[in-house]
């Protein structure tokens, strides 16, 4: 362009210059020199003027563009049809935006839906950097540690967990970058016990570590009850069958001819049968509760006839003991489940409410409406009560507040543990209340049923 101008100006004063010298003096000529060369002068400055702004504009639109990196929120704007070079700049800068957005918008929903799997785990999961101090942690973990601060991370290890049991596994991890696999429980308040798996983690900022915390506290109870029933079904069929074997070889030795004796030694022979068969037939009982082996179709029960009924099994041993069984007023209330089992359950309650009662004691039987679609039967009485200690493990099979005392009245202990198991099918619950040496109450909490028998 500039060029293009030289070269006007210059066939401008060329023209002049060719003309006759009559016609023009040498002021004219030199005048309309300098004319034609302001023009021109003005001209190139405002074409330079129009390229430069050209120029400028599309810079600032590259710029813009750059600074938009990642995420090219200006790559929606029209671009110039250019065929240039800064045309053809500005269209793959436009092309590598678009592409750097897709792959932002990847990242973000994998490390959100990462996030989110991680948080919502109910194993705890824990990252540690290299100076082990928290990276990452998830609620799980923060209920495990009952954590109350309000940022975890950033923070050293040791200023979250006191045990050095987990420092010291995920420091063994760093050191040697292999996994590892531990049992420690941590002294937090709800003091639980976790399997820990630890692998190293690769971090832009060096080695770290991932652990994964699986809390096994109900496992662990749960193979100690099994660990437990076992050892107590072994002992509780080894007494009675040592006395079994025991008197039997001292009839076969002799005893048969000892008519002193004999009669004695075959009455404990089958006191101690019958024990076994009650702890067979109280095992047989809670087994097919715990199979679902009922009839499927609920009976109408009568509460008051069932009530009645226990009563009348366990007179005659009350009776015996010097207990009284007052029943109380009952209305005719109705519940939905298996009649055998729930005359079983209050027949286990009231005997043993007679069992461990004193000589002149009391049981009161009751049952009526909680307001809230709901019937209570409440069994209490004010014998031996139960040590709070023990309140939360009764209900535990072969479990005895007093092993003598339950050997000498003949327990299998194992009849609360039906009695928890009956009213669980029934939809029910059980609580219990009790004071050592002021007596105990059981209470019944059953669905009312909606049908009354005809």
């Amino acid at each position: 362009m500039a060029l293009a101008l030289l070269a006007a100006t210059l066939l401008a004063v060329d023209y002049n210059l060719t003309r006759p010298a009559g016609e023009l003096s040498a002021i004219q000529v030199r005048e309309r020199i300098l004319a034609i060369s302001a023009v021109s002068f003005i001209l190139a400055l405002l074409i330079a003027f129009l390229v430069s702004r050209s120029l400028s504009l599309r810079i600032r639109r590259l710029k813009l563009l750059a600074e938009s990196f990642p995420g090219g929120k200006n790559v929606d704007r029209p671009m110039e049809e250019s065929s240039d070079e800064l045309g053809s700049l500005e269209r793959s800068l436009a092309g590598v935006a678009i592409e750097l957005q897709k792959l932002v918008d990847s990242l973000r929903y994998e490390s959100a839906r990462r996030q989110t799997i991680l948080s919502s785990m109910t194993e705890g999961v824990l990252a540690v950097d290299q100076d082990l101090r928290v990276t990452f942690c998830n609620r799980s973990f923060l209920r495990a540690i009952d954590f109350r601060g309000v940022r975890s991370e950033g923070r050293f290890l040791l200023e979250l967990v006191r045990d050095t049991g987990l420092q010291e596994m995920l420091r063994a991890v760093l050191h040697s970058g292999e996994a590892q696999k531990s049992r420690f429980r941590l002294s937090a308040a709800n003091a639980r016990t976790f399997e820990v798996q630890a692998t190293p983690l690769e971090m832009p900022i060096g080695r770290g570590a991932i652990a994964i915390l699986h809390d096994i506290t109900d496992l662990e109870r749960l193979e100690q009850v099994r660990k437990d029933f076992v050892a107590n079904v072994s002992h509780e069929f080894r007494t009675p069958l040592s006395g079994i074997i025991g008197y039997a070889d001292t009839l076969l030795d002799g005893a048969l001819e000892d008519r002193k004796n004999n009669r004695q030694f075959v009455e404990i022979i089958r006191a101690n049968a019958v024990r076994l068969s009650n702890i067979a037939a109280d095992l047989l009982i809670l087994s097919e509760i715990e199979s679902g082996a009922d009839p499927a179709e609920p009976d109408i029960i009568s509460v008051r006839g069932v009530i009645d009924a226990a009563i009348a099994t366990v007179a005659a041993e009350a009776r015996v003991r010097d207990v009284n069984v007052v029943r109380q007023e009952v209305e005719n209330l109705f519940v939905s489940g298996s009649r055998l089992r729930l005359e079983q359950a209050i027949l286990n309650l009231l005997a043993n409410a007679i069992k461990f009662n004193r000589p002149g004691g009391e049981v009161w039987v009751s049952a009526a409406r909680d307001g809230d679609g709901h019937i209570t039967i409440g069994i209490a009485d004010n014998g031996a009560g139960i040590p709070s200690q023990d309140l939360p493990r009764i209900f535990e099979r072969f479990y005895r507040v007093d092993k003598a005392r339950s050997r000498q009245v003949g327990g299998t202990g194992l009849g609360l543990s039906i009695v928890k198991h009956v009213v669980e099918r029934m939809n029910g619950s059980i609580q219990v209340e009790s004071q050592l040496g002021s007596g105990s109450k059981f209470t019944l909490l059953l669905p009312e049923s909606n049908s009354v028998p005809s």
